[in-house]
């Protein structure tokens, strides 16, 4: 009967020419409930359809049969059939109706029974509401209203004056940008396809987001209705929700700053700081050449935020603030002292987002590995230049994917991260696989400024490029040759002498010839520093065929390290609370304390490694490193008195 005067209704009132639903309408079965169980199950639907965005209820217009299921398991709240209709599980009911649902605490992610409840009722409606097409225009309305006069949702069992041609658009959950957000990003090197596997899987609300799509948005639309921190622990999803619907609940003012974990070296500043997106001047792509390393032949991608000092106007002259500098870089975490490169083919190594300081990127490529740097400014606007901090920050706390040397390495996770960060179309479909070849297809595409480099000398006065410390050595080499009859011509045959030939000439040396002996003295312990560095992580390998057992107390020294060095990439480990997404400013005291006490024990355990590490070293080794910090010793000592004789002040 009911039915019958629904059907009736629906057609006049198409008659009339006036749509039977204007909104989405929750329509309660109420045969077996009494009026409490009739009162608070309504109490519940209206609250929900409160919570729902305006839009979200006119495109969902019609109505959803909603009842209590005696069929659910035990631990299931409740689930919405494919005709949209919705069920509950009765189970929980009692509890709805006498309060008590509302106290009683839950394992689940909202706390109580009744937010559990609430939650779901606006989950699976949004399930029905992804599951929907939306049609367009005339052809819209007129299938819709066919619809109604049937009461019959979907194109299955419908007449044949029902069904039409549709115009499918994105819902949400098959939207390019919502899946670029979520954590299915188009698979870099396969046009077209999506990954299956979603490395956001940290700092989550809630793990059953990660099994698809469909989950994913349903769980979100949850905590975008019900939690007033989504938008500042979701900062990116937030905006996309907002937008799609055009609205937003009441939410949280956010803190202007985003928390970030430095995995800078120095063990002994304090490890948490921030990054407020409107003090990035500029982001650049930031390439580190290539090397004869098998990992490292096509370079190393990284981006660069140029930010600005307190005090600074945003601008060009923030480009002089480098110690303020980040580098944002996608790295293997390698929990072990060998990088083995078969584990770096099968993606056994996590890929992370490490943020390090400029100096030190600097300085490890540069000097150490002689490697020289390209900082190419990125073409973003202002939006996108905040909207990609912003991203990257979300990743830094949320990410733990898979680093593939030859598939998803440092370039590809730039790429991916600067896809989802931008949202620029010129993006993607970007294919590029190689660091050097990215940088390439981004200067095709209009998005990287290459011109800065054309200038060599300008480059590197404005800090666009950082060069190899091998053409300063070769330099202070030749000031070497200039005064001094050695018969070597490039540095590299001086510094592969051993550093007891290279000493009788110090004496010679005059005050600037000095100075460059210091500096390539310096440059060979550094050397003789990572080959050692390499011969210990050799020797650890094969460590039970040792019999001494010397290195056993540096076993344990390096493997805790290891072990509290892994936070500076995985920085959500030291969070124990309940939180998701970015932390926020009441989780910070915790997050200040636990990774100061990490830091100092890294501090601890460097000091402790440096000692024990040299009773590792062959002979020769230990004794060539021990030569050559004598050699900077006497060097300092002899350019001390030459420059306290021409009558300079003394030197330290």
């Amino acid at each position: 009967m009911k039915r019958a005067r629904a059907w009736l209704l629906g057609c006049a009132l198409t008659l009339l020419g006036t749509p039977a639903l204007a909104d989405l309408r929750l329509d309660l079965q109420t045969h077996g409930l009494d009026a409490h169980q009739r009162q608070a199950s309504q109490a519940l639907l209206d609250e929900a359809l409160s919570k729902l965005p305006p839009t979200f209820k006119q495109r969902l217009d019609r109505r959803i049969d909603v009842s209590w299921s005696d069929r659910m398991p035990a631990d299931a709240y409740g689930q919405a059939s494919p005709v949209a209709s919705l069920e509950l599980n009765r189970r929980l009911l009692p509890g709805l109706v006498d309060g008590s649902a509302a106290t009683e605490k839950t394992q689940r992610p909202h706390g109580t029974v009744r937010e559990e409840l609430l939650a779901t009722v606006l989950h699976e409606l949004t399930h029905i509401y992804d599951r929907a097409r939306l049609w367009q225009g005339a052809e819209r309305s007129r299938i819709a209203r066919c619809k109604r006069q049937y009461t019959t949702l979907g194109d299955i069992g419908l007449p044949q004056q029902c069904r039409g041609e549709t115009e499918r658009r994105f819902t949400l959950s098959d939207d390019p940008r919502l899946l670029d957000l979520a954590g299915w990003p188009q698979y870099v090197g396969r046009r077209g396809e999506r990954e299956q596997h979603n490395g956001q899987l940290v700092r989550t609300p809630d793990a059953y987001e990660l099994s698809s799509p469909k989950e994913f948005i349903a769980v979100n639309m949850e905590y975008f209705l019900l939690d007033p921190s989504y938008g500042c622990r979701r900062p990116a999803l937030n905006q996309y929700l907002r937008e799609h619907f055009a609205w937003a609940p009441a939410q949280d003012t956010c803190a202007q700053g985003l928390p970030f974990l430095n995995a800078g070296s120095d063990f002994a500043r304090e490890p948490l700081g921030d990054i407020d997106p409107e003090r990035v001047y500029q982001v650049d792509y930031l390439l580190a050449e290539a090397n004869q390393n098998w990992v490292s032949r096509w370079g190393h991608s990284m981006l660069r935020l140029v930010i600005c000092a307190p005090g600074r106007p945003r601008g060009p002259d923030c480009r002089l603030d480098l110690d303020r500098h980040l580098v944002l870089s996608y790295r293997a975490f390698v929990n072990d002292v060998q990088l083995s490169s078969w584990d770096g083919l099968i993606g056994a190594y996590p890929s992370r987002l490490f943020v390090l300081p400029l100096g030190q990127v600097i300085d490890e490529y540069t000097k150490t590995e002689l490697r020289s740097l390209s900082s190419v400014p990125l073409k973003l606007d202002r939006q996108q230049i905040e909207d990609l901090v912003r991203q990257a920050a979300e990743m830094h706390w949320s990410y733990d994917g898979n680093y593939y040397f030859l598939s998803n390495n440092c370039a590809v996770e730039t790429l991916k991260l600067m896809r989802s960060g931008t949202a620029d179309p010129r993006l993607s479909d970007l294919d590029s696989i190689m660091p050097n070849g990215l940088l390439e297809v981004l200067k095709g595409r209009g998005l990287a400024d290459t011109h800065v480099l054309d200038d060599p000398r300008e480059a590197l006065r404005l800090g666009y490029r950082f060069d190899s410390y091998r053409d300063r050595y070769q330099a202070m080499f030749e000031v070497l040759r200039k005064q001094l009859p050695i018969p070597q011509t490039a540095v590299e045959d001086w510094l592969a002498q051993d550093a007891e030939q290279r000493r009788p000439w110090f004496a010679q040396a005059n005050l600037r010839t000095s100075a460059a002996l210091l500096l390539l003295e310096q440059a060979s312990l550094r050397r003789q520093l990572l080959l050692a560095q390499d011969e210990v992580k050799q020797r650890y390998l094969n460590a039970a065929a040792l019999k001494d057992g010397s290195i056993d107390k540096a076993n344990a020294t390096l493997q805790q390290m290891l072990a509290n060095s892994g936070f500076l990439s995985r920085p959500a480990e030291l969070l124990e609370s309940q939180g998701y997404g970015l932390p926020q400013p009441q989780e910070r005291a915790h997050l200040e304390k636990v990774s100061s006490e990490r830091q100092a024990q890294l501090l601890r355990l460097s000091t402790d490694l440096d000692k024990e590490v040299r009773a590792l070293l062959e002979p020769a080794r230990a004794k060539e490193i021990a030569a050559i910090e004598t050699n900077v010793k006497q060097i300092g000592e002899h350019l001390r008195a030459l420059h306290k004789a021409a009558g300079g002040l003394q030197l330290p």
